[in-house]
Formats: C-alpha cells, sequence, structure tokens
C-alpha cells in the first residue's frame, strides 16, 4: 500500500514528492509528458513585481522555504541547479529611478531592494540611466531539475512514465485503486492538463501561454540577469535564455511565429550585439485570476488532493504549497483561505 499516487511530474509533481520523500512516505509518481510549462520557465525567483514596484505575495516566507528546498534536492542529486544571482532592473529615465527609490522606502520592499543604482558597463547593452537592483534573487535550472529528478525517481522506482485514465480510479472505503497501485491518497499535480481532469475541472485555471529563446551572442557581457519588458539569464557558454511571452488565446505548447517576433523585437530594444537563435520554446502556464494557487481537498472524494496554479512564480511557490498541503492533508492545518480550493466550491 502507498501513501500517494501523484499525477504530474512537473515542478508542483517533484515539490510535493520531495516533500513526502523528507517525511518518509511512499509513493508512486506518474508521468505522461503531456505539460510542457515547468521544462522550458524562465526559473526565475523574484520576490518584486516589477511592472508595479509592489511586493510578491509572502515572498520572504517562499524564499526561505525554496532556498532550503533546492539545497536539499541540489545535494540528493549531485548538481548545481539554484543560481543567485542579481536581477538589474534597467531603467529608462530618471522617473523610473525616483520610483525604484520610492518602493525601496516601503517596508515590505526594503529588503529586496538596493537603494544604490548600479552604473555596470555590460557589453551589448546600453543603460544610460543605470539599473535597479533586487536582492535575494536568482533562478533554478528547471529543465534539469526535471532530467535529474526523473532519473534519481526511475532509479528507485517511484517514476511511472504513462498516461493516467481518470476512470480506472476505484474508491474504496480504507483506500483508493489504481490498476495495480494501492494507495490512501492521489494528489493532482498536472498544470495547465487540469482542465482533462473531472475531479478538478470546474475550477477557474486560465492558462497563460509563454514562449521563450535561448539564444548565442559571444559579444554579450552579461554575468547577472537583465529585466526589462523581458529577462536576459546568463547560461553560461555564451549562452542567454530570453523571455517571455504573455498570451492568453493560444492554449497550445507550440512555438508561433507572433512569439518569436515579439521576443526579436523587445530583445533589439535591450542589446545592441548580434545573435543567433538557437532554441525557440513554448509551454502553457497554469495561471488563475485571483493569483493564487489552487490546494485543497475534493469537496466529495476527501482522498483525493490538488496542488495547481502556480503561474509565473512556481519555482517561489512550489516548496512552500507543498509543504502547506502535505500539513493540510496529514496533520489537518488549515490552509490559508486565499488558497484553498473552496473559495470557489459555490460555483461547482
Amino acid at each position: 500500500m502507498l501513501d500517494y499516487i501523484i499525477v504530474g511530474s512537473g515542478l508542483a509533481g517533484i515539490a510535493f514528492a520531495e516533500t513526502l520523500m523528507q517525511n518518509d512516505k511512499s509513493f508512486m509518481l506518474f508521468d505522461n509528458h503531456s505539460q510542457n510549462s515547468t521544462k522550458i520557465a524562465g526559473g526565475l525567483y523574484n520576490p518584486v513585481i516589477l511592472k508595479r514596484f509592489s511586493e510578491v505575495w509572502n515572498a520572504k516566507f517562499q524564499l526561505d522555504i525554496a532556498d532550503s528546498f533546492y539545497g536539499v534536492i541540489e545535494q540528493k542529486l549531485q548538481t548545481k541547479l539554484d543560481f543567485k544571482i542579481p536581477i538589474l532592473r534597467k531603467f529608462y529615465s530618471a522617473e523610473e529611478q525616483n520610483n525604484w527609490f520610492t518602493a525601496s522606502d516601503k517596508p515590505l520592499l526594503a529588503p529586496f531592494l538596493s537603494t544604490k543604482i548600479i552604473h555596470t558597463k555590460y557589453n551589448g547593452i546600453n543603460a544610460p540611466f543605470g539599473y535597479g537592483e533586487v536582492l535575494q534573487s536568482g533562478y533554478v535550472d528547471t529543465k534539469k531539475l526535471l532530467h535529474y529528478y526523473h532519473l534519481y525517481l526511475k532509479k528507485n522506482n517511484r517514476l511511472y512514465e504513462n498516461t493516467f485514465d481518470y476512470h480506472k480510479i476505484q474508491f474504496h472505503d480504507n483506500h483508493i485503486q489504481y490498476e495495480n497501485l494501492k494507495a490512501n491518497h492521489i494528489l493532482f499535480a498536472e498544470g495547465f492538463g487540469l482542465h482533462s481532469n473531472p475531479f478538478f475541472n470546474y475550477l477557474p485555471l486560465d492558462g497563460t501561454k509563454g514562449e521563450l529563446f535561448i539564444i548565442k551572442a559571444p559579444n554579450l557581457d552579461l554575468n547577472v540577469i537583465v529585466n526589462t519588458s523581458i529577462f536576459i539569464i546568463p547560461l553560461g557558454n555564451n549562452l542567454f535564455k530570453i523571455g517571455a511571452t504573455y498570451h492568453w488565446d493560444d492554449k497550445t505548447n507550440q512555438p508561433t511565429e507572433n512569439g518569436k517576433n515579439e521576443l526579436i523585437g523587445k530583445l533589439n530594444e535591450i542589446i545592441t550585439c548580434d545573435y543567433e537563435i538557437i532554441e525557440h520554446s513554448a509551454g502553457v502556464r497554469p495561471t488563475v485570476k485571483d493569483r493564487r494557487p489552487l490546494l485543497g481537498t475534493h469537496p466529495k472524494h476527501k482522498n483525493i488532493h490538488l496542488l495547481n496554479g502556480l503561474g509565473t512564480r512556481g519555482v517561489m511557490l512550489a516548496p512552500s504549497m507543498a509543504i502547506d498541503l502535505y500539513h493540510f492533508i496529514e496533520n489537518k492545518k488549515p490552509l490559508d483561505k486565499t488558497i484553498d480550493i473552496k473559495r470557489f466550491e459555490a460555483k461547482k
């Protein structure tokens, strides 16, 4: 008898699997390769919404949990995943500089916004008004995380690579059976795939498509993340990740010409050197209109649970949300009402 079956092997599923392992719980994780958002994500963790100079919800708590969480995984997998490098917000005017200083005086933002303007010259970027530095920022290599974590689970016979068939779930008094697997609980963490889930598809999960590039730019001298209308993440070996677009109508994982042109246009406004597009990818982020995750238990089936809606900040959210959900299921610790799926039950 397993403690859990986890359906969905992206960032949410991995975070919950790791939480279970740290609490000596048994599980099987299903990976059907259906969703692409974690694999192609920017992986940024940034405690500030730079467009509006406002704080990210619960940022300090999320960062503290994530820092320890990814550190443990790095040790387990014996590979570097968490890159703690500054995010620099390029200023386009003196007014933007002033807005930055105003924001840095706010108590919730002060720990994350440096009050010193950065005037470092980076070859390939003109920034006459300098940059503002976001503290406690960086990125997680999510593609690498998925690859090595899946290998680890496979080696330990905890990864099942097949499509999950919801209609094969059999409900018994004290457990759930799926084919030859028996478990106390099922946790669904399918991202945008939630729309195919008959137990939770009543929830208002939207999908926001994002497209990204990997470019090669030998003359772009950059060892920090630059964030303006898009982000530029240095990956080493003259490679940079560029992103991302936001589109709400197209729900496919296919890169588009419109997305390509949008990224090229924005990139050309920032850098002045030549570059080559090495890779163009796309995925659909699982977003919610109220900008809060979807956690909780099915209103009728008390051993079916959900971890979803991590949106554009999955790297920051996943560890703390997985821990919150674990304690909710195992220890009856109430969820924050703003993330509990009960907030939408009236609409079922």
